[in-house]
């Protein structure tokens, strides 16, 4: 249960982060994907009004973070602000970004894992040979959390109950499970239990084209899955340090995420999906994620609109999680023990 069982499909970041903002105040938070335009950017600035000791806020484009540091620093001074950047594609950057993010702060208390790509049209293999949705979605996320923890541990030593991890996923986890047998989309056999579920890409009048054995959605479907065995994972093993991790759908909201869709599709979305978002509404389950202290003892957990909910069974597999782990330590070259 989380705290305020009123919360919900409309309530606000702004409104969350108001109710929490003794659990706020001090800490140092790191959000990815920090985008003005986005529920990062809303993120960002409902989490600075509480009085944190600082805010890590990364995103790919130097022209965007400077808009974020630039309206952060008029309108709370008081907090410092560390920016990054980072291209999550690229396990070079993601390591530069992780050492520069390690140099400017002592420990980090709340890591919101929120940036992300979808439904890019034709395959794209990222610098390290890897399909972008997975390489952006989860590699690069998995690289920077895990380059990160001793940061971690140290909020969660000085701060008991406090540290959390939060993965912004997305019932995109309902399109396709992890394709352990072909992540990478180049045409190897898979088995049932990972073959994409198109059912609900014609339930919403979404594409279903393939392309050389890709279909975009099937693709970002298999990286929001990631996204929660990813989860599923560090619950089970950071328990003991008193770090609990959270995986989250924030709603339908008109971001630059779905820039890759058509203006067809996205009219034909908007019509069929009921109940859009405003990108402050979008960011509100990211934040009772981070900061709801009645969430302690529920690592693990996703949530939507504000609430627990259930993820599919083959997202939240403990075998699969620690599978996937092994995996993306081999992706990345390097083990991670928690």
């Amino acid at each position: 249960m989380t705290s305020h069982s009123k919360f919900g499909a409309e309530t606000t970041a702004t409104e969350v982060t108001k109710a929490f903002s003794d659990q706020i105040k001090g800490l140092t938070v790191l959000i990815t994907g920090a985008n003005p335009n986005g529920i990062g950017g809303s993120t960002v600035m409902a989490i600075a009004q509480h009085a944190p000791a600082c805010i890590v806020i990364s995103g790919r484009t130097q022209e965007k973070l400077d808009t974020m540091v630039k309206d952060l620093n008029t309108s709370f001074p008081e907090v410092q602000i560390v920016p990054a950047i980072v291209d999550l594609s690229s396990q070079r950057s993601v390591r530069e970004a992780a050492a520069e993010i390690s140099k400017a702060v002592e420990a980090i208390d709340v890591v919101i894992n929120n940036a992300g790509v979808m439904a890019i049209p034709e395959r794209e293999i990222s610098e390290d040979g890897f399909e972008m949705h997975l390489a952006t979605n989860h590699i690069g996320h998995f690289l920077l959390t895990n380059l990160l923890m001793d940061k971690i541990r140290l909020a969660a030593i000085k701060r008991p109950g406090v540290t959390r991890i939060v993965n912004v996923s997305s019932v995109g986890f309902d399109l396709s499970a992890f394709r352990f047998q072909d992540y990478n989309f180049d045409g190897h056999p898979v088995g049932e239990d990972e073959v994409g579920l198109p059912g609900p890409l014609v339930a919403y009048s979404l594409p279903t084209e393939r392309v050389d054995h890709y279909m975009s959605l099937i693709a970002y479907g298999q990286s929001k899955t990631a996204n929660v065995l990813f989860i599923t994972y560090l619950a089970k093993h950071l328990a003991g340090y008193g770090i609990s991790s959270f995986v989250i759908h924030p709603g339908a909201i008109q971001t630059e995420l779905g820039r890759h869709l058509t203006p067809t599709t996205l009219a034909e979305i908007a019509s069929a999906i009921p109940g859009w978002k405003t990108r402050d509404q979008g960011a509100a389950t990211s934040v009772v994620a981070a900061f709801d202290p009645a969430l302690r003892y529920h690592s693990g957990a996703y949530l939507i609109d504000c609430q627990i909910s259930s993820a599919p069974a083959y997202a939240t597999d403990p075998e699969k999680a620690e599978k996937l782990w092994k995996l993306t330590e081999s992706f990345v070259g390097q083990e991670f023990k928690l």
